[in-house]
């Protein structure tokens, strides 16, 4: 009897204990900072992350003046390099979204990527941030596989190299 009462107890401290323990987790992982590289003397960088896993099996394709610069998953992030200057990105699903950013040489500028609900497929947003809103999402994301991310934007490349030949010959 007193075995049984000790193993409820325990099993109750247990329970009661749960929630608090994922809770640490949680913040543990919210705490973690991800260390992003400087960029290069006189250039600057744009990260751009998708905290969300909002519209999960849609990626958010970004690019910048037309040319593909990433696409971006939930729960992922990428930097890129860039010259300094105003840069106008774009993801598009059945609707285009612009986010103009400000690039300051030597400096990290943070563009968010969020998906809602639209009528056929989820919309992307796309959003000036901060290092702030990235640092508190970071230990929820991982980066993106760089070798993965320049394949995908030569096969873009490719493909509106190919519509515009195709385009031009008519």
């Amino acid at each position: 009897m007193k075995k049984n009462l000790m193993m409820i107890g325990l099993a109750a401290l247990v329970l009661q204990a749960g929630p608090a323990l994922a809770k640490d987790k949680k913040e543990d992982a919210a705490a973690t900072v991800a260390a992003l590289p400087k960029p290069a003397p006189g250039k600057g960088q744009v990260v751009i992350f998708r905290p969300s896993a909002m519209g999960f099996a849609i990626k958010c394709t970004v690019r910048d003046e037309g040319a593909m610069v990433g696409r971006v998953g939930a729960g992922k992030y990428y930097v890129i390099e860039v010259e300094p200057g105003l840069h106008n990105f774009t993801a598009k699903t059945e609707k285009t979204d612009t986010v103009a950013v400000q690039v300051e040489p030597d400096e990290t500028s943070y563009v968010k990527c969020g998906i809602s609900m639209g009528l056929m497929v989820g919309r992307p947003n796309l959003s000036p941030s901060t290092e702030e809103e990235f640092q508190k999402s970071a230990g929820k994301m991982s980066a993106m596989d760089s070798a993965k991310i320049a394949k995908e934007i030569e096969e873009d490349r490719a493909e509106l190299a190919a519509k515009a030949t195709k385009g031009g010959s008519n």
